[in-house]
């Protein structure tokens, strides 16, 4: 894996460790990636705890959003 990937998956987990919640749109906005499911799988991996949820953005279309799993 190449190190400008790994250094985005780790933006991510860093923005989700702060409390935030997460979007494609957002990590494209944030990140600069247009491959956050794949990012969550790098995390998922590393038994990192996070939910997805499908929320409804109107017009009956919905998007996943990523959070950290609170114990």
């Amino acid at each position: 894996m190449e190190t400008k990937y790994l250094n985005k998956t780790i933006l991510i987990r860093q923005h989700l460790d702060e409390g935030y919640s997460i979007t494609a749109f957002e990590a494209l906005k944030l990140f600069g990636t247009t491959k956050l499911a794949y990012r969550m799988r790098e995390l998922k991996v590393t038994n990192y705890p996070f939910i997805k949820e499908m929320i409804d953005v109107g017009n009956g279309k919905r998007i996943a959003q990523y959070r950290k799993k609170v114990a």
